[in-house]
C-alpha cells in the first residue's frame, strides 16, 4: 500500500475542499430527485397493471439504458470540461422532471424519457470521479469516494422514505415538479462552485475513443475483475429493493411502514459507510471487504419466512450495512485505472453497475410472478451469498496489501 492511502485522513479534510463540496452538494440533489422519480413511476405502474414485474421494470427504468451511454459516450469525461457536462446532465434531468410534471404524458412515453436521460449519466458520474480523483489524494480520496456514495445513500433513502408519502400527498405530476426543482439547484450550485476548465483531451470520434479506451480499461490488470466485484452484488442488492412494493402490498404493510422498508437498506448503508469509514484504518477496510459481502448478502434469505415487520425491516438495514464492503475497493480501483483515461474509468464502473442493476430487478421480478414474492427477494440472498463465495479468490487478491 502506497504512503499516501496508508496515512489515515478524515472527513474534515475531504469537505475543507471546495470542489468536494460542490460535487457532493449536487449528487445529493440529484439522486434524491432521480430516487423519487423512480418511486413515482413504479407506484404508478403497479397501481395501473398489479404487475410486480412492471413495477420492477418502472422502479428500475433509469439503470438499464445507462449501458448505451457508457458503450459509446463514456469518452466525453476525460474530453470536456467538468462543470460543462455535469450541470449539462442536470440541465436535462430538470427538462423532463417538467415535462413529466406538466405533460400528462401516457405511462410509455414517461418511462421512455426517464430511459432516454439516463443515457447520459454515466457520462456526468464518470465526470465526477475524475474531479474527485483531481482534487483529493491519498486517504482523503478514499474517504470521498466514501462520502459520494454515502451522499448517493443518503439522498435515496430521503427519495424512498418520501416517495411514497409525496405521491400520495401531491400526485406523480407534483412529485416530477419537485425532482425538476432539485435539479435545477444542483445546476446552480455545479455552475457556481466548480472549476472553470476548458477542453483536457484531444478531439477525435466520441464513439471511437470510447470503444478504443473500454477496450484498454477491459485489459487493464485488474480493472474488469474489480468492476465485477463492485457491481454484482449491487446487482440483487436493487432486486431485493425493487420487490418491496409488491412485497408490501403481499404482507399488506401500511404506506408508512412501506415507506420505511424502502429507506431501510439505505439506513444501513449510511450506518456501513460511517462506522467502517471512521472506525477502522485504510488496510483494515480492505480486509473487511469478503466479510461485509457476506453480511451484505445473508439477511435476504429470511425472508422466505412470513417474518414479522420489524425483522422484515431489520433484514433490509442488516443488509445495507454490509455495503461498506466497497470502502475496501476505492484505492485498488483508482491503481488499476490508467490515469489517462480515469474518467472514462468511473463511467465504465457507474455503467456497468447501472445495467447489472437493471437487470437484477428484470430476472427476480420475473421470478415474483410466478413465486411468493418474499421468496423472490430470498433468493436474491441466495445468489448474493454464492456469488460472494465464488469471487472469494479475486476479492481476496485484490484487497491484500
Amino acid at each position: 500500500m502506497t504512503d499516501t492511502f496508508a496515512t489515515k485522513a478524515t472527513y474534515g479534510q475531504v469537505f475543507a475542499v471546495t470542489q468536494f463540496r460542490a460535487v457532493f452538494a449536487g449528487r445529493l440533489l440529484g439522486v434524491m430527485s432521480d430516487t423519487l422519480r423512480s418511486v413515482a413511476l413504479a407506484v404508478l405502474v403497479f397501481s395501473e397493471t398489479d404487475s410486480p414485474l412492471l413495477a420492477a421494470m418502472a422502479f428500475t427504468i433509469g439503470f438499464l439504458p445507462q449501458a448505451a451511454g457508457g458503450l459509446f459516450l463514456a469518452a466525453m469525461a476525460d474530453r470536456f470540461s467538468p462543470r460543462t457536462l455535469i450541470t449539462t446532465g442536470y440541465a436535462l434531468q430538470c427538462a423532463v422532471g417538467l415535462l413529466l410534471a406538466f405533460g400528462h404524458l401516457p405511462v410509455a412515453v414517461s418511462l421512455v424519457l426517464v430511459a432516454a436521460v439516463a443515457c447520459l449519466t454515466p457520462v456526468t458520474t464518470g465526470t465526477a470521479g475524475r474531479v474527485l480523483a483531481e482534487v483529493l489524494t491519498g486517504d482523503t480520496y478514499v474517504l470521498g469516494r466514501s462520502l459520494s456514495y454515502l451522499v448517493a445513500v443518503a439522498a435515496q433513502m430521503v427519495g424512498m422514505a418520501a416517495g411514497g408519502v409525496l405521491v400520495a400527498w401531491l400526485g406523480v405530476d407534483r412529485t416530477m415538479l419537485v425532482t425538476a426543482g432539485a435539479h435545477l439547484l444542483a445546476l446552480v450550485i455545479s455552475r457556481l462552485f466548480l472549476s472553470r476548465t476548458t477542453v483536457v483531451r484531444a478531439g477525435g470520434s466520441i464513439v471511437r475513443r470510447t470503444l478504443r479506451g473500454n477496450a484498454a480499461l477491459v485489459a487493464a490488470p485488474g480493472v474488469a475483475k474489480l468492476i465485477m466485484v463492485q457491481c454484482l452484488p449491487a446487482a440483487y442488492l436493487a432486486a431485493a429493493g425493487s420487490l418491496l412494493i409488491p412485497y408490501s402490498a403481499q404482507r399488506a404493510f401500511s404506506p408508512t411502514e412501506t415507506s420505511i422498508l424502502l429507506a431501510a437498506t439505505s439506513v444501513g448503508m449510511l450506518i456501513g459507510d460511517v462506522v467502517v469509514g471512521r472506525a477502522f484504518a485504510p488496510a483494515t477496510r480492505e480486509r473487511l471487504v469478503l466479510p461485509l459481502l457476506l453480511v451484505m448478502g445473508t439477511p435476504p434469505i429470511a425472508l422466505v419466512l412470513d417474518l414479522p415487520y420489524p425483522a422484515v425491516a431489520a433484514a433490509y438495514v442488516i443488509t445495507g450495512v454490509g455495503s461498506a464492503y466497497l470502502l475496501g475497493l476505492q484505492r485498488r480501483f483508482l491503481e488499476a485505472v490508467p490515469s489517462d483515461l480515469q474518467g472514462q474509468g468511473f463511467a465504465l464502473l457507474n455503467t456497468t453497475t447501472m445495467t447489472i442493476q437493471g437487470i437484477g430487478p428484470l430476472i427476480f421480478g420475473v421470478f415474483a410472478e410466478f413465486l411468493p414474492v418474499g421468496v423472490a427477494i430470498a433468493m436474491t440472498g441466495v445468489s448474493s451469498v454464492i456469488t460472494t463465495l465464488l469471487l472469494r479468490n479475486a476479492i481476496r487478491q485484490r484487497t491484500s496489501g
